[in-house]
């Protein structure tokens, strides 16, 4: 089977069950070999976080120390500007993994938003995206979203997908 990564990207201020749990249920679901968790620098939909770079980093990888395939990554930390998933996931293709083996991994009410997202429209020529439920958040809320974005991708020629996943995730 070939390297198939989850990507959790968020502030992380502080990272939480919740967190925890949506990756957790994705990587089961989806046999990832592993889950790259990805603090923000700067995040563009949110108040700036009040825990520092240096706090939130170690905070996750406390959070992820123990389960066998997770880590941790500064990679969004290093950039000076806004954290940008397609900026990041440019970044991923650029150090050479692929995108049918790279699966963004998002609680359903975030990827409720997706339209607002910087480049949102080549978001699936770069990644499958993973959406997973979350408490006040079902997946019928995004369903049709889910399926005009995956629509809209094919039309372009890709073959990656959005994958709604039904799962109890903490409510934090």
């Amino acid at each position: 089977m070939s390297e198939r990564i989850g990507i959790l990207g968020g502030t992380f201020d502080p990272i939480h069950v919740g967190h925890l749990d949506l990756a957790a249920a994705a990587a089961e679901r989806l046999r990832l070999t592993s889950v790259l968790v990805l603090p923000s620098h700067m995040p563009p939909h949110r108040p700036s976080p009040i825990a520092s770079a240096y706090h939130r980093f170690a905070m996750a990888a406390i959070a992820v120390a123990g389960r066998p395939g997770w880590r941790v990554s500064d990679l969004e930390l290093r950039e000076p500007s806004y954290s940008y998933t397609a900026d990041t996931l440019d970044r991923l293709h650029r150090q050479g993994h692929v995108g049918d083996h790279l699966y963004f991994l998002t609680g359903a009410d975030a990827f409720a938003g997706i339209k607002s997202w910087k480049d949102s429209s080549r978001l699936l020529e770069l990644a499958h995206f993973v959406v997973v439920s979350r408490p006040g958040s079902p997946l019928d809320d995004v369903r049709r979203l889910a399926d005009d974005v995956t629509a809209a991708s094919r039309d372009k020629g890709t073959s990656r997908s959005v994958i709604l996943i039904e799962a109890t995730t903490t409510d934090v």
